[in-house]
């Protein structure tokens, strides 16, 4: 067991350095920024009149649209679409490689749902801030940057951890476009040596470890976040 850990864990750690890592934090930061923007948009109450609350109602369904598309099918099925069916509309352009395919299919996927928790955190904030704010001449964008985003993100960080934790795991998928990963790697030993078991227990353990490893920031992360706040 000692000699199998030794000769297929360094590669497969290495893999996971190489691809399954970067591929996650990219995706992630990506991610973020959808959803804070997705998230903003359907929380924000536009006060318009004509055309222009007409083109915010746009724009709020599309944003609605996107997160209802991405929540309701699964991102194997996304991954597919993309890599594969793309290039029959001969828009293989806005996914040229498998990198770019998995980044876009794990950055928006997971933009959909962290956008959720991030619009549960703002609409958690009492409007009695609001109208704080409002008292002391701030407009309502003032008032959403300064005032409401920032406890927003401060109550949303655990859940958005736990997001980050999923896509390190959904990193996985991305071995069905061609992406040489961790699990892709896995894949390839246990067909040569023949230990599918010991292999993918192998491949569990490693990304038991990123994943434990990726967890710690955030305990300092909420510990900075709540630095103001007194309970």
């Amino acid at each position: 067991m000692f000699e199998f850990i030794g000769t297929y864990g360094p590669k497969l750690l290495w893999a996971g350095l190489q691809y399954t890592i970067p591929l996650a934090l990219i995706s992630f930061v990506i991610a973020i920024i959808v959803a804070g923007v997705v998230a903003v948009v359907r929380s924000y109450q536009v006060r318009a009149t004509g055309l222009g609350l007409i083109f915010w109602r746009i724009i709020r369904f599309v944003a609605w649209f996107y997160v209802w598309l991405f929540r309701s099918t699964p991102m194997l099925v996304q991954l597919f679409v993309v890599f594969y069916g793309l290039p029959k509309l001969g828009i293989s352009w806005l996914a040229p490689s498998g990198w770019a395919a998995a980044i876009w299919v794990l950055s928006l996927n997971t933009g959909a749902y962290a956008s959720e928790a991030i619009r549960a955190a703002i609409t958690s904030i009492p409007d009695t801030q609001k109208e704080a704010a409002a008292a002391l001449g701030m407009t309502d964008g003032q008032a959403y940057v300064r005032i409401i985003l920032p406890q927003a993100l401060r109550i949303s960080i655990p859940t958005l951890a736990n997001s980050f934790i999923s896509l390190v795991k959904d990193t996985s998928l991305a071995s069905v476009v061609t992406i040489v990963e961790m699990f892709y790697m896995g894949q390839q030993f246990a067909a040569a040596n023949f230990e599918p078991l010991q292999m993918y227990l192998l491949v569990a353990a490693i990304y038991a470890l990123f994943v434990s490893v990726l967890s710690i920031p955030q305990h300092f992360l909420q510990r900075w976040a709540d630095r103001f706040v007194k309970g």
